[in-house]
């Protein structure tokens, strides 16, 4: 399972926005995809690794479902 932040229609995104100024804190809202994770090779993670570092973001190899 995945957790992208969520699109959302413009009255949940009110919502969230109320929600935040109430608490006096900002929210991120995420939404659930199911996957698979993939295994991947010593040199296949290798290179994502490496690239993860280079794009300092967090990659995530999938199977397609």
């Amino acid at each position: 399972m995945l957790y992208p932040v969520a699109t959302l229609e413009a009255d949940k995104l009110k919502a969230v926005r109320e929600l935040e100024t109430e608490l006096g804190t900002t929210i991120v809202a995420l939404s659930a995809v199911e996957t698979t994770s993939d295994t991947l090779s010593e040199d296949k993670l290798e290179k994502l690794k490496n690239l993860e570092d280079e794009l300092d973001v967090v990659l995530v190899a999938v199977r397609p479902n």
